[in-house]
């Protein structure tokens, strides 16, 4: 296919990690950045070759040549800027989670529905190469029966940017609620939360949120099927985690609980001491076009003096990045809903906002919003 479809990039911290990628698909053309600092802008700008630069996002959304945005703006600005470009006729892409508040996820996915604009959410885990690996177990019927998912997320957050202290641990839930989910597309129906432990005071008062630890239990609607989710963000002692586990009839597939250490398959049915083992997770490169393949294994923040802190903990996120970029290209050229699409987005990003509101209520079992029918 020939045709291509032109991206702005919203935002140069993180942002700038799918420059590159962009320029380089053979359907996307990189054509316009936006930064609120003039000078990192500049500095971006001419270290890619970008021409079309905007200070304000208000003038990039009324440029008739934005097809598309990619936003990779603070957390606390997805939902407007991601409602602002809907409403100005772009598709987007937006890094996670997709807004703060169930009520503005229903705002996006009415948003998309009255534009007829398509919006992803770019959530790494779901095509990070374990992802992969276990989702090609699951299609060549190798789980069998799948019975349980799992996953966490822990992370220290001291050091990361001001909106992030304090943050109630559920409220960045998608790394772990979005892989037990997406396995097999399930739809989160009702989740329970309990929180435990304490943050330090001057961290617990900026939210008024407490616990050192979220966990929460997920029921799937239309399905026998439950999922177990815990977080941590500060004072616990633990290793960046971002793990997901999946126990299935004949096989199971175990995080490692160290970093750079292989995953765990479990065969049923094999003698004891032969049912776990390690096994080396391949990489997807091969479902890229080949323009983009080599970005499996390396990114922008390889060299330490651009080391971004959420690709330094995150291992490089599994490869990802391109599989992301990729598919809401496809998705706009193919005129199909990218995965995950809206409802998708706002179901996993409101089982982590509703997930706090259980654990503030000791645990209460809490009903999420049909989002496909908003």
């Amino acid at each position: 296919m020939s045709q291509k479809i032109n991206v702005a990039i919203v935002g140069l911290g993180f942002g700038a990690e799918f420059i590159p990628i962009y320029q380089q698909h053979p359907n996307a053309n990189m054509y316009a950045i936006c930064q609120r600092t003039e000078s990192k802008l500049n500095e971006i700008g001419d270290q890619y070759g970008i021409d079309v630069r905007y200070t304000s996002y208000d003038d990039l959304l009324n440029d008739p040549n934005v097809d598309a945005v990619h936003i990779n703006s603070p957390i606390p600005n997805h939902a407007e800027q991601t409602l602002k470009a809907l409403r100005a006729g772009k598709h987007v892409a937006c890094t996670v989670p997709m807004a703060t508040s169930v009520e503005d996820c229903i705002e996006i996915v009415k948003a998309t529905k009255e534009s007829g604009k398509k919006y992803m959410m770019m959530e790494t885990v779901v095509y990070a190469r374990e992802f992969l690996f276990v989702k090609e177990l699951y299609e060549k019927g190798e789980l069998g029966k799948v019975q349980f998912l799992k996953a966490s997320h822990q992370q220290d957050m001291e050091g990361w940017p001001d909106y992030w202290p304090g943050l109630p641990p559920m409220h960045y839930a998608t790394h772990c609620v979005g892989p037990v989910a997406g396995l097999l597309k399930l739809e989160a129906e009702y989740v329970s939360c309990f929180g435990s432990g304490t943050i330090s005071e001057d961290l617990a008062k900026i939210h008024n949120s407490p616990f050192a630890v979220e966990s929460a239990h997920i029921k799937f609607k239309d399905s026998d099927l439950s999922a177990y989710v815990y977080r941590s963000l500060f004072d616990v002692a633990r290793q960046y985690r971002e793990s997901f586990e999946v126990y299935g009839s004949k096989k199971s597939f175990e995080w490692p609980l160290i970093e750079g250490e292989d995953p765990v398959i479990h065969t049923a049915k094999k003698p004891e001491h032969e049912i776990a083992e390690k096994v080396a997770t391949p990489d997807y490169a091969h479902y890229l076009p080949e323009e983009i393949r080599h970005f499996t294994g390396k990114g922008v923040y390889n060299l330490d003096e651009n080391a971004h802190l959420s690709f330094v903990q995150g291992g490089g996120h599994g490869g990802s990045h391109p599989h992301l970029a990729h598919e809401f290209i496809s998705a706009l050229i193919e005129d199909r809903e990218p995965f995950p699409n809206a409802w998708q987005s706002a179901n996993w990003t409101s089982v982590g906002i509703l997930a706090h509101e259980s654990a503030l209520q000791g645990g209460a079992l809490i009903q999420l919003p049909d989002f496909k029918n908003v």
